[in-house]
């Protein structure tokens, strides 16, 4: 039985986090992925099976290797559902800023 994996779940660890970012900019293999951190080999392929099973790395068989590269559609939900909440402080910082302004005339 594969149970689905919460995506928050999985980037709430920083290990995760740096990955998404190391492989934002490009596909690259577990061993290239692996090699930019002080973590055991077999660690690092949890993070990418965690990272694949909630839809947020795409492995891609290229010969004998697999890279990974990010899917763009599911770290866009995330952001689509992070952004009302970006506004509604947004909102509040500048509120604060008007007052904060008015304050310092007086």
């Amino acid at each position: 039985m594969n149970l689905r994996r919460d995506v928050f779940q999985a980037i709430a660890d920083p290990t995760r986090r740096a990955i998404i970012m190391l492989i934002a900019s490009q596909a690259m293999t577990a061993g290239a992925i692996a090699a930019n951190f002080d973590t055991a080999r077999p660690t690092i392929s949890k993070h990418l099976q965690i990272l694949t099973e909630c839809e947020l790395l795409e492995p891609e068989q290229n010969g004998r290797e697999i890279y990974y590269h990010l899917n763009a559609t599911k770290m866009k939900e995330i952001a689509d559902f992070i952004e009302p909440f970006r506004q509604t402080w947004d909102d509040r910082f500048n509120k604060l800023e008007s007052i904060m302004k008015n304050y310092k005339k007086k």
